[in-house]
């Protein structure tokens, strides 16, 4: 896969992580899983703040008897079983794309094995919808998160009912802020807030079972077939909001390069599913000793009066650090679509010089704060909020299935009797839960469609249009042996090396021959130079370079980069020997080539799509930063080209 790259993060895995096979070391074990705590769970872990009242009280309320509370419960603990455990935890997080994980990680694995395929670039849109859905995903999950949370208050002291929105506000702002001067910092608290916080739950939990302890029988998937069978048609839309319990089991797959899968899966077995299937169940043990707890806060009326305020704290500090996983994990992905080419270059700091994937985008957080603050303001209270929960979330899950059968039978060989019974249950489970929060669109799930659908068309018109744009350069290039053949003789030579970056390995580059017409002088040493992009996460530094002598001093260089990998062109040169003499930066131009896009009637993009690449192109930050090239050493030539 060739696109043009972008910095992202360092060429050196994160640490424990193999640079050869992409997997964590088996040392340190305990540390990976005791941080996946604090990072990978946020989402999933806050569900119980609304999951279970939205079941009760939400848009399609349910009945407070026997049969319709285990039916709920047993519901939720089947769906985590299922959806989490089996699906995420033990099959799909073995598709690692060298211990990168994600949709695009994903994508990027499968698509190698089926570019001969006909449904190839079904499978490529597949993913990438996947992706624009991660991005309605990522602005709901902070605004519904702190704003269940902080509506604590009006259960603790409900004379601070009317202070809800103003605080969630000020704590949005405030999480956003902060984003720019890196959470390396604020991370290393999180592992301990939210192992107390799952403790906390755990507790809470036990202590509503003790008191009624016939609950413990939703073990049973039993009480889930009734469920459907005494009332059918509220258990169908009841499933709208059960699946709220399962939000966040992507994240799993989306952060294991950071922690790995054993980690991953040793903090959900053995910590974090106990502590969510205890409260869930004391949640549910409460509503049998008082109904009216659903209708306010069954998460909150578990703690007694005197520890419900400290619990609104411990759960907003929760919500708070969910949040932020999800908004790193909107950086980490925007960073992967980028190197993959399918978002424009954007400005990306580094807020970690020791941490790799510490980075801050400003675009993406800004973009995400405005959005978050709109939502919050446009549906005011987390019950309404959970109405646009969910689609994004189980259309990205019913993707990564579809994903999973291309696994098992091209790349794991699976046989058919063993894949096809696993994925139908996969595939009847998640389109289920996919069509009862198709039922909450006119209620708010338009939002997460509408926003998938714009970023959808924002990430394929990116691709479409460069892939338009490299065609027709490669239309108009010279072949570069007729090049150097009449140019290497006629023109001038002057001391010094010149690098022609250009995004495709055949042909002239534009810089190079607008070069020659005005400057009409070719430097003694002549490199052009493409940066390639490959389908796994890390490439080895020590094969990074590829070399083609051309003669007359002309040599085609092409360095080799990971999508996870941030493209320093200066540091790769200065590891390069093959080329004649050592590089030297103040001895080095650098010269872009800036493409101005005119649209046209050409066959390839509806109008309407060329404009809006053009506009994209125009706004994308310059190479001259993504590859960091010195300031002083760079010369863009422009040219302009109809697609």
């Amino acid at each position: 896969m060739s696109v043009d790259p972008t910095a992202a993060a360092s060429t050196v895995p994160p640490a424990g992580l193999d640079p050869d096979t992409g997997h964590h070391h088996a040392d340190g074990m305990l540390k990976l899983a005791f941080g996946a705590i604090g990072i990978v769970f946020g989402d999933i872990g806050t569900s119980p703040l609304y999951a279970f009242r939205e079941t009760f009280a939400g848009h399609h309320k349910l009945a407070l008897d026997s049969a319709h509370i285990m039916g709920v419960i047993s519901l939720m603990f089947w769906s985590m079983m299922i959806v989490v455990t089996v699906k995420y935890v033990i099959i799909i997080m073995r598709a690692d794309n060298k211990g990168e994980g994600g949709s695009l990680a994903l994508l990027a694995l499968v698509s190698g094995k089926t570019k001969t395929r006909r449904w190839s670039k079904g499978i490529i849109l597949l993913g990438v919808f996947a992706t624009a859905l991660f991005y309605g995903d990522s602005m709901i999950t902070p605004a519904v998160s702190v704003l269940s949370a902080v509506e604590g208050l009006a259960v603790a002291a409900p004379s601070f009912a009317g202070l809800v929105l103003p605080i969630v506000i000020a704590i949005l702002i405030a999480l956003f802020w902060v984003q720019k001067s890196g959470t390396a910092r604020i991370g290393m608290v999180f592992g301990p807030i939210m192992l107390v916080y799952f403790s906390v739950i755990a507790v809470l939990g036990i202590l509503s079972i003790i008191q009624t302890p016939g609950v413990l029988w939703a073990f049973s998937p039993h009480y889930a077939v009734e469920f459907f069978l005494i009332d059918p048609t509220r258990a169908f839309l009841a499933l709208g909001s059960v699946v709220l319990a399962v939000t966040g089991a992507e994240a799993l797959y989306a952060d294991m390069g950071h922690f790995g899968r054993r980690p991953i899966g040793i903090s959900w077995l053995f910590f974090v599913l106990p502590a969510l299937i205890l409260n869930y169940m004391g949640q549910g043990a409460l509503l049998f000793r008082d109904g009216q707890a659903a209708l306010v806060s069954p998460f909150y009326n578990l703690a007694p009066e005197s520890l419900q305020l400290p619990l609104v704290l411990l759960a907003t500090m929760a919500a708070v650090i969910a949040s932020q996983a999800v908004i790193s994990g909107a950086f980490s992905v925007t960073q992967q679509a980028i190197q993959l080419g399918f978002i424009p270059r954007l400005r990306i700091e580094h807020t970690s010089a020791a941490t790799a994937g510490q980075i801050y985008i400003p675009l993406v957080n800004g973009a995400l704060m405005v959005m978050v603050i709109l939502l919050v303001l446009f549906f005011r209270t987390s019950s309404n909020l959970t109405s646009a929960y969910g689609i994004a979330v189980t259309g990205a899950m019913l993707i990564d299935t579809c994903l999973l059968g291309v696994v098992l039978f091209r790349l794991w060989n699976w046989p058919k009797i063993a894949a096809i019974p696993l994925l139908a249950i996969f595939f009847l489970v998640d389109g289920a839960y996919l069509a009862a929060n198709l039922t909450k669109v006119p209620d708010g799930g338009w939002f997460p469609l509408l926003i998938g659908l714009i970023i959808f068309t924002f990430l394929t018109t990116w691709s479409k249009g460069r892939q338009l744009m490299i065609d027709r350069m490669r239309e108009a290039a010279m072949p570069i042996k007729v090049f150097i053949g009449s140019a290497a003789n006629s023109a001038s030579r002057v001391p010094g090396t010149a690098v022609f970056m250009t995004s495709t390995s055949d042909g002239v580059p534009h810089a190079l021959l607008h070069n020659l017409k005005h400057n009409k002088v070719l430097h003694e040493r002549v490199i052009l130079l493409t940066v390639k992009i490959v389908g796994q996460p890390y490439w080895p530094a020590h094969d990074r370079a590829v070399r083609d002598e051309l003669g007359d001093g002309f040599h085609r260089l092409i360095l080799r980069y990971g999508f996870m990998e941030d493209a320093d062109v200066p540091a790769a040169l200065r590891q390069v020997h093959s080329c004649g003499a050592d590089f030297k930066m103040m001895d080095t131009s650098f010269f872009l080539s800036r493409q101005t896009l005119l649209a046209s009637d050409k066959p390839g993009m509806m109008l309407w799509r060329e404009k809006l690449f053009a506009w994209m192109l125009r706004n994308a930050e310059s190479a001259m930063e993504f590859f960091r090239l010195p300031t002083n050493r760079v010369v863009e030539l422009g040219s302009q080209i109809e697609i």
